[in-house]
């Protein structure tokens, strides 16, 4: 029941953020940011291991001061997920933590002062084999061109990104991506849209400060999602104020959604009428979070009655059809048993671990004759 997807993506050069390719065709990486207080090391690595136990390919430590340096080297050796310090304005910060094994440097050139500063960070980034990531964002724009413009623009967010970018340029390094954030979808996406014409360069999406966990997923869906349908983009940052590893869940939903990346279970299921033979909901409820670890991709179809419930079913790896007096289980989009509502969320359960260790070993079987 899937149709051909219409998205080609950009060519775009490729970067490595520690073992994590960026941009070159790699698959769109997800990525989020801690928001525990360096300084707090352990609460910090245990909110990283958090976020990579959810999916996270790359995550962002904030590092304000020398001291939250020296945190962060700590940090570094405990966790194995790729880390990227966020860096603002002193360039010293910069030298220490590529020094302690940093993966990347999220610091604006431009910001960092006089030129010997900006080459400095990029002779210590070219030494560690370190990429840069400029972030420019509408709430921070230089004060000539708010000037310029009166307020922030896609235009100014561009012209903002190019004169970061032209310090990279003049030092021959073109190891870096780019975001060009605002918190308003049409800004944030006309200024990628410009901005991925103009470089080669892997390009960081996101839609900051999109708010809370519910609207926040809305607003970053349609961003993202329109940028993502035009091919743009190399990894993602979904901004909830929200628990960071939500960020992490609503990035793979997205991606899954546009068929740009499968990891996990991708539910099918109906909102739930009258006709419903089992609680669709709270079902759907239970299994999201009993299921959350399963990283293997599935296709689980969940219906609450015969309308849609086979044909769905028969195009999914496990399919859920509601029946009296019992329901309809399918595996591989063929009829295999029966389940009464008593023990229902348990049993599937069941059968869905079950297909989840299937495909992984038929996968690991297939790796194995290839190697």
């Amino acid at each position: 029941m899937h149709m051909h997807s219409p998205i080609t993506r950009r060519l775009s050069r490729q970067i490595h953020v520690g073992n994590v390719a960026v941009g070159g065709g790699a698959p769109i990486s997800v990525q989020s940011m801690t928001n525990t207080d360096t300084l707090d090391v352990d609460a910090t690595v245990a909110q990283i291991e958090r976020l990579q136990v959810a999916g996270a390919d790359i995550v962002r430590v904030s590092v304000p001061d020398m001291d939250a340096a020296e945190a962060f080297g700590k940090i570094k050796r405990r966790v194995s997920v790729p880390l990227v310090a966020d860096i603002h304005f002193d360039y010293k910060i910069a030298l220490r933590v590529a020094e302690l094994g940093v993966d990347c440097l999220r610091i604006n050139p431009g910001n960092i002062g006089r030129e010997e500063r900006v080459r400095a960070v990029v002779d210590a980034a070219r030494h560690h084999g370190i990429p840069i990531r400029i972030g420019v964002n509408a709430g921070s724009l230089e004060k000539d061109l708010q000037k310029k413009y009166g307020e922030p623009t896609p235009e100014a967010l561009v012209e903002s990104a190019m004169r970061h970018i032209d310090h990279l340029d003049r030092l021959d390094f073109p190891d870096f991506k780019v975001s060009v954030k605002a918190s308003d979808v049409f800004m944030a996406v006309a200024a990628y849209r410009q901005l991925a014409t103009q470089i080669e360069q892997p390009l960081h999406l996101g839609i900051t400060e999109a708010g809370g966990l519910r609207s926040g997923t809305v607003k970053s869906s349609i961003g993202l999602g329109m940028l993502l349908m035009d091919g743009i983009g190399d990894t993602i940052r979904v901004s909830l104020a929200a628990d960071p590893v939500e960020e992490i869940k609503v990035g793979y939903d997205m991606l899954k959604s546009l068929r740009l990346r499968s990891k996990g279970i991708n539910f099918i299921a109906c909102p739930s009428c009258s006709r419903q033979n089992f609680d669709v909901i709270g079902t759907m409820n239970a299994l999201e979070e009993r299921l959350d670890d399963i990283m293997t991709p599935l296709d689980v179809s969940v219906i609450g009655c015969v309308v849609n419930g086979p044909g769905e079913a028969k195009e999914s790896d496990i399919g859920l059809t509601g029946g009296s007096p019992a329901n309809l289980v399918y595996i591989d989009g063929k009829p295999a048993s029966k389940l009464r509502n008593d023990h229902l969320v348990d049993d599937l359960e069941a059968l869905i671990r079950a297909k989840a260790k299937e495909k992984e070993a038929r996968d690991e079987a297939v790796i194995a004759r290839g190697a």
